[in-house]
């Protein structure tokens, strides 16, 4: 893992049309956002698409080309409808076929006599292709250049990012400090704008929510890469706090 004082950023690519219709619930956004930012990579774009081949060639293309790197999940499996990898293929303008690294890895869970031509749709990879390991049902993932394409498969997903992320670039982490306003979102609004507007390399954000009181409330989150403008913000907004707390 290689730091960079540059930032470091990336796209989540989910692909499927079963998490379009509903059906299936994402579990992987957050934990993907979340890993990566505690690496120090700012994760800025989000896209889910169905499992139809130009609309994965044509977001693979532009978030590859936006991010330093992008992260799939999903279309890897054993059916008609896992059409990821030849996809990605596509957009990279490379051949894709079983590749007995990945053969070798399938054949360590499933008896050769089992590794039908849908199972071997699991070790088709594209071209040039680096493997990501699966330590939970070995089918492999790849990395094509700044392009990681992952399983859609929860657990499976978190194991193939534990692999790839100790090679993963990464930036400066970003700190981040919570203050619990005791007032409601209306209350701070205005100021907040004020030191905001002070303090452009530090985001602070805003964000209401129910207390368990049942009366409004807001924490207010106060984020950057360097900690002494986040001491001098968090100091700010601490101090507009105490004027207008409520409660």
């Amino acid at each position: 893992m290689t730091a960079s004082v540059e930032p470091v950023t990336a796209a989540i690519l989910v692909i499927g049309d079963e998490i379009l219709s509903g059906r299936t619930k994402d579990r992987n956004i957050g934990y993907i956002a979340e890993y990566l930012t505690t690496l120090g990579i700012d994760v800025r774009e989000v896209r889910v698409v169905p499992d139809v081949e130009d609309e994965i060639v044509a977001a693979v293309n532009a978030l590859r080309a936006r991010y330093t790197y992008l992260f799939t999940t999903g279309g890897i499996g054993p059916t008609h409808d896992d059409i990821t990898a030849d996809s990605v293929a596509k957009a990279f303008g490379v051949s894709i076929d079983v590749d007995p690294r990945a053969r070798a890895m399938l054949l360590e869970y499933i008896k050769a006599e089992d590794l039908n031509e849908a199972r071997l749709r699991m070790a088709r990879i594209p071209d040039g292709a680096e493997l990501v390991p699966n330590p939970v049902s070995k089918a492999p993932g790849f990395w094509i250049g700044n392009v990681i394409v992952m399983a859609g498969v929860p657990t499976i997903m978190q194991a193939m990012l534990d692999q790839v992320a100790p090679k993963l670039r990464t930036g400066v982490r970003m700190l981040s400090e919570t203050i619990l306003a005791n007032a409601r979102e209306g209350d701070v609004g205005g100021p907040l704008r004020i030191i905001a507007e002070a303090h452009p390399e530090v985001t602070i954000g805003s964000y209401p929510f129910m207390g368990e009181d049942g009366r409004p409330n807001t924490n207010l989150v106060v984020r950057s890469r360097d900690p002494r403008k986040l001491a001098a913000a968090l100091a700010e907004v601490q101090a507009m706090v105490d004027t207008v707390r409520r409660w």
